[in-house]
């Protein structure tokens, strides 16, 4: 190994993991993803799909999550800064209902891992961010959930980007018509 290095969390399954970074007068060098180096690190899965999205500032995606056919996601930020988030939706889980969040960024070059049965989102904290990341199941139309960003119960500590308040977040209709996690019936 050597190559990454991984943190848990404290909801487990969660892993923040920062690349080696081989820089010079140049520039930079980083492997984003090998497979054997996540192995030993304990995340053995198959990705299948990279998404990439672009925002500006105060933009806020879900909390989304998968229903029938969940995904575990590995999370990156290519360009600015976002807070990432992830709850906890797994039966049973002793931290159901509990969320962890983390900074991403081009400067931290962080990762964040997010096993299946989790809801993830994120809040662009700079000017304009791009997010990419990689998926172990395919896209499927009409299975997405949500929970409601802002619901007390889960109690997101979301950090405000400079200048902006909650009322000035731009967050889609969609996003804004989830439930809170008392609606939400895990499987």
């Amino acid at each position: 190994m050597g190559k990454i290095t991984v943190e848990t969390c404290e909801i487990e399954g969660l892993k923040v993991i920062t690349p080696t970074v081989f820089g010079d007068e140049r520039g930079y060098f980083m492997e984003t993803y090998n497979y054997n180096d996540f192995k030993e690190a304990g995340i053995d899965v198959q990705f299948v799909q990279d998404n990439q999205s672009a925002s500006k500032k105060g933009v806020l995606r879900g909390l989304h999550f998968q229903i029938d056919f969940p995904q575990d996601k590995l999370v990156r930020v290519v360009s600015g800064e976002v807070f990432d988030v992830a709850v906890d939706l797994r039966k049973g889980s002793a931290t159901y209902g509990k969320w962890f969040g983390v900074r991403l960024s081009a400067e931290n070059k962080k990762q964040f891992f997010i096993p299946k049965n989790f809801a993830h989102g994120f809040i662009v904290l700079s000017d304009y961010a791009e997010f990419a990341y990689k998926c172990t199941d395919f896209y499927h139309p009409n299975d997405e959930g949500g929970l409601l960003w802002s619901d007390p119960q889960i109690g997101v500590k979301w950090p405000m980007p400079e200048g902006m308040g909650p009322e000035d977040l731009i967050i889609s209709d969609k996003d804004t018509k989830w439930g809170g996690i008392d609606s939400y019936q895990s499987k």
